[in-house]
């Protein structure tokens, strides 16, 4: 696409100090955070290789290979490959529900660890079963799992976070190499993500809405086109589920905004925020005043920490938490008045990548995947116990 809509310049109000976007391309944004306790520097690295802040503690609750263990035994659940993309659910019992992809490609799926109010594991099991490649996703507000596959023409899956039913596969979502979603309930609206290097930015329209539940069954399947000043017009994408003589989603729409390897993405607040990982950068897009920018770059970033963008979540305060795929093999919250700081810091496990970050309902625990971090490449799922707001 144009240089004028890519070479956005990321600058530092030395006035506010706050994290902003300098007046040229897609305009202006800047970042107001308060909340999630800035924990201060790492401390050297734990008896699970894990550089964490005072006042954060570290388990390990799933091991990919090994059966998870449960507060009265076995689960019968061997914990799956490559975990990937994650969210946490709130159950009637006080406790959650971390929900957890595997990016296999041949034997992919997702599984999901239930916790009890006291942070005790209960039970572990599958929730989707052969898939191909599931990476990231998304949670939504009527408690189900979308989990999206990340392969030429891959499907989202809406999954069952107990794993009573069967997951339902969703083709109005389009049919492409899908990275991670985003419900927004108050526009009604889903906000996806592709990871190619021309992939687009996505939004769903469900025809129908009831009790705040969409149905995924049927939509309008639209892609972002931004202007020079970023504002943003949808427009419909013709084919979602192209056949194999018709162009793939992303060259239906020639004017469409390109995006270099579109990863995580969360909503929070009329925002919705997204990362991709071929340019490190990380995008806000202003639902309400239909604008996007560019709130972190890491080749313009006066504090360059961050890089191998991936998945994302954000906290209930507003504070954006990032893992890198490569990188430094942080979590890295994008923090109070622009602060950019490390969470955690995983030693000795270069070769893997940090996924499926999520936040419990309470806010005093987040989990987060090594995605080939123990033996055998295999994958290890950490809980931390802390401030998480």
């Amino acid at each position: 696409m144009p240089s004028t809509r890519r070479d956005l310049i990321l600058g530092t109000s030395s006035a506010l100090g706050l994290l902003g976007l300098a007046k040229t391309g897609f305009g202006n944004s800047v970042l107001n955070f308060e909340g999630l306790k800035n924990y201060g520097p790492l401390q050297s690295p734990n008896n699970l290789g894990l550089r964490l802040p005072q006042g954060i503690s570290a388990r390990l609750v799933a091991e990919s290979g090994t059966n998870v263990s449960t507060v009265s035994g076995r689960s019968g659940y061997t914990w799956h490959r490559a975990p990937d993309g994650g969210a946490c659910f709130p159950t009637e019992d006080g406790g959650w529900i971390y929900t957890s992809n595997s990016e296999v490609r041949s034997d992919g799926g997702a599984g999901s660890l239930r916790f009890d109010r006291s942070g005790n594991i209960i039970d572990a099991y599958s929730i989707l079963e052969g898939t191909r490649n599931n990476c990231a996703g998304g949670p939504t507000p009527w408690q189900t799992w979308l989990s999206c596959e990340e392969v030429d023409r891959g499907m989202v899956y809406e999954c069952d976070i107990y794993g009573q039913k069967t997951a339902i596969s969703r083709p109005a979502l389009g049919s492409f190499k899908h990275e991670a979603v985003a419900v927004d309930p108050d526009e009604g609206c889903i906000y996806l993500t592709e990871d190619e290097r021309d992939g687009l930015f996505y939004k769903f329209i469900p025809d129908n809405i009831r009790n705040g539940k969409f149905d995924l069954s049927s939509g309008q399947l639209r892609a972002a086109v931004v202007s020079d000043d970023g504002f943003v017009e949808w427009r419909v994408i013709p084919f979602p589920n192209p056949s194999s003589g018709q162009a793939v989603t992303r060259r239906q729409l020639r004017n469409a905004t390109r995006f270099n390897g579109g990863e995580g993405i969360w909503y929070h607040n009329q925002k919705v925020y997204f990362v991709t990982k071929g340019d490190n950068r990380v995008w806000s897009y202003d639902t309400a005043g239909q604008f996007l920018s560019v709130i972190y770059d890491r080749r313009t970033s006066p504090k360059p920490i961050l890089s191998g963008v991936d998945n994302v979540t954000v906290s209930q305060s507003g504070h954006v938490l990032i893992a890198e795929d490569g990188g430094d093999m942080q979590i890295v919250v994008l923090g109070p008045t622009g602060d950019i700081y490390p969470l955690v810091q995983v030693e000795g496990q270069g070769f893997s990548e940090l996924a499926g970050i999520a936040i419990t309902p309470d806010n005093k625990r987040l989990y987060f995947s090594s995605q080939r971090g123990g033996r055998r490449r295999g994958g290890l799922t950490y809980e931390l116990t802390g401030d998480f707001q």
